[in-house]
């Protein structure tokens, strides 16, 4: 076991049992959180509520119950999550994308009907939760990422640049000026939609941007620890996994919607 792995939490500042990474898709937050998995101490925060369906959630979770109520099928989902997004250690982490998070609000409500708000029901689920704000300021450039990888079937590559995630065959990115400005719009909705959830709830959330993780990962990683009431020492020598995407076509796909914006 390596020393970071063996500092783990430090019982006078922790405060919190849970973290949610709230995110939307081309943030960053696969770097992030293969960082976090990788301190040891933050447990392994995964997108185990990433489609608005509960077959989804017991395949990805290897859940089968059966002859169960609805409460109590979403009672055992909710323990095999907190046993898969712990990992090996007591602090339980996740990853949310906002296009299913409504849903899985909606879920919690039905396991937890005395609940007022949704905080409640999260807390009363995972018990202390703080949650991370992970944004990417550049909306134009996040929108070229989606789509590109949309487009292209790859989502993700090593930090040695080859490829770690794909989720279907190669294909050659088409640009498109029109699904760039949906894109844009989709994902300013989505930053939208979780500052209100934050507003609404009372929550004042650890707010970090993608161009700080890819710029200083290894200082927003102390950061991210620090917030968590985990020490921060965990962070040292946590290499990035995951590499950077962009690349001429990236570059070339935003001069020219920027140039066709302005000639309009």
């Amino acid at each position: 076991m390596s020393a970071s792995r063996s500092i783990g939490i430090r019982p006078s500042v922790m405060n919190s049992a849970s973290y949610i990474v709230c995110t939307s898709p081309r943030s960053g937050s696969t770097l992030l959180c293969r960082m976090l998995a990788a301190t040891g101490v933050a447990g392994d925060p995964e997108s185990l509520f990433y489609r608005p369906a509960l077959d989804d959630w017991m395949t990805r979770l290897d859940v089968h119950p059966q002859g169960t109520t609805e409460r109590e099928r979403l009672d055992l989902i909710m323990q095999a999550a907190i046993r898969r997004g712990r990992g090996e250690t007591p602090v339980f982490g996740l990853r949310q994308q906002r296009p299913s998070f409504d849903f899985l609000c909606r879920q919690l409500a039905i396991l937890h009907p005395g609940a007022t708000t949704d905080l409640d029901r999260i807390e009363r689920t995972f018990g202390p939760t703080r949650f991370i704000h992970l944004t990417r300021p550049d909306k134009l450039d996040q929108a070229v990422s989606y789509l590109k990888a949309q487009q292209t079937g790859l989502w993700h590559v090593a930090a040695d640049g080859s490829e770690w995630e794909r989720t279907a065959p190669p294909r050659a990115p088409v640009y498109d000026a029109a699904r760039i400005s949906d894109c844009v719009d989709m994902l300013d909705g989505y930053d939208r939609g979780w500052n209100a959830w934050f507003h609404r709830e009372g929550i004042e959330p650890v707010r970090i941007t993608y161009d700080e993780l890819s710029d200083a990962p290894g200082a927003t990683l102390r950061l991210v620890l620090e917030r968590l009431g985990l020490d921060p020492r965990a962070a040292d020598g946590i290499e990035p996994e995951v590499g950077r995407m962009a690349d001429a076509t990236s570059r070339d796909w935003i001069d020219r919607f920027r140039a066709g914006t302005a000639q309009r």
